[in-house]
């Protein structure tokens, strides 16, 4: 059974000069996938002709308004229904769409996710979770901006989430769970975090209890759970880190015609180098906890990232995740009352 795809056409700061061509490579990747190109009839179809893409796998759904990446997200809410952002969503809840990706308003995105398709029972607020590379891979960290001042029970959901995802996504039958804090030691942290942990440990989780941000990048866990605002800090800090360590090195080898000679050797370990932390390979983020499939591309994706987002909904949609939340939250519960 094929997966049709909503994409938000108009989002992030390119709009259909990226969204579009990225849309159009993970077609070309897989075969059984379907779009549908939510926004403004003529641009869209400007860069479908640019692209010479003729396809019965593709259909424009025309959008009068666009969420700019600035907007107030209750404005946008209230005031534009009609936008490629909105009607991409409304499209899953129409059960026409498997799964929505867009790169437009973080904070718009959510509220019209959780407006129009809710959260799934047991969870109070969704999430937003992504890949980070890690020296043994990837971690997932949860949450990464959706929700400042957690209190212990949303970072007990986190933590269930961010587990069902890496278990079934990743196919890792006992993802191992952290809980970012300030040391390893129970005694370190505010009353939040100490309160989460015993949960987490009661909850039935391969609990390793408390990580430093150091976990993010050695991979002794799959699932990292915190604080949206600690976690966004952390996102931004790695991308950051990983644009400047690969700026100073190319201009490193760039300072004489020795190093540009050493450089021509030292091209395989470089290139494979970039490869692992380049952000775009890692790009789509899942906003966890809703009744339905929504990925959060960067806003500043090129195309190659912003089809990065589209394979991981695809992903996510064939693995059933939002019906593994559903049933690993009501079974959790359970234990703990």
């Amino acid at each position: 059974m094929g997966i049709t795809i909503a994409v938000d056409a108009m989002g992030g700061d390119h709009g259909p000069r990226v969204t579009v061509p990225g849309a159009l490579a993970a077609l070309t990747q897989d075969k059984e996938i379907r779009l549908i190109l939510v926004g403004n009839q003529q641009q869209i179809e400007a860069q479908l002709n640019q692209a010479h893409a003729a396809s019965d796998r593709v259909r424009i759904e025309p959008a009068s308004q666009i969420v700019e990446m600035g907007e107030d997200p209750a404005r946008a809410l209230r005031g534009k229904k009609d936008s490629s952002l909105r009607v991409a969503i409304n499209l899953i809840k129409a059960g026409e769409a498997d799964a929505c990706v867009s790169a437009g308003n973080t904070g718009a995105l959510m509220a019209t996710s959780r407006f129009v398709l809710k959260t799934l029972p047991g969870i109070d607020r969704p999430a937003i979770v992504a890949a980070l590379p890690s020296l043994r891979g990837q971690v997932h960290v949860l949450d990464l901006g959706a929700n400042v001042n957690s209190p212990a029970r949303l970072l007990l959901q986190f933590a269930i989430m961010g587990s069902v995802l890496v278990k079934h996504v990743e196919n890792k039958p006992n993802p191992k769970v952290g809980l970012l804090n300030i040391g390893v030691e129970d005694i370190k942290g505010n009353d939040i975090v100490k309160e989460a942990s015993e949960l987490i440990q009661q909850s039935g989780l391969n609990y390793s209890g408390f990580v430093e941000g150091d976990a993010i990048y050695t991979g002794d866990v799959d699932v990292i759970v915190c604080d949206g605002f600690g976690g966004n800090v952390a996102l931004k800090t790695s991308e950051g880190l990983a644009q400047m360590i690969s700026t100073i090195m190319k201009k490193e080898f760039k300072k004489s015609i020795f190093r540009r000679f050493a450089g021509l050797f030292a091209l395989p370990v470089m290139n494979e180098f970039r490869r692992r932390i380049d952000h775009r390979r890692y790009n789509g983020a899942t906003l966890v906890g809703l009744n339905g499939i929504v990925i959060k591309s960067h806003g500043g994706a090129d195309a190659l990232a912003f089809r990065q987002s589209l394979l991981v909904a695809i992903t996510e949609v064939r693995k059933n995740l939002t019906q593994h939340i559903r049933d690993e939250i009501s079974q959790t519960m359970r234990v703990l009352h």
